[in-house]
């Protein structure tokens, strides 16, 4: 997890309300009309899997949905691209 002084959100953005979601257990924040792609950036979490044959990390790559390396798992549902699912209060996603 990504410590809370070093949000990369742009501050002077219009935002709707703050809203809590688990990452592996962990707190984040997000902010209604965010995807759990840009929360998840914003948080500093790149790596959101491990290729199964390589070994290897994979994160967001294409963020609009065609390439599908940021799946996750939302709420106990496997394989949801985070860059298509808007973040939701309480929302549980699970990386790797």
């Amino acid at each position: 997890m990504n410590n809370a002084d070093t949000d990369l959100r742009i501050y002077c953005a219009n935002r709707g309300p703050k809203i809590t979601f688990w990452v592996d257990g962990d707190p984040c924040t997000a902010y209604e009309g965010e995807t759990v792609h840009a929360a998840l950036l914003a948080e500093g979490i790149r790596v959101l899997r491990i290729a199964g044959k390589t070994g290897e990390p994979r994160g967001i790559f294409c963020g609009m949905g065609v390439c599908y390396e940021c799946r996750v798992t939302i709420n106990g549902v496997p394989d949801q691209q985070a860059c298509m699912t808007l973040a939701t209060d309480g929302m549980q996603i699970e990386t790797r």
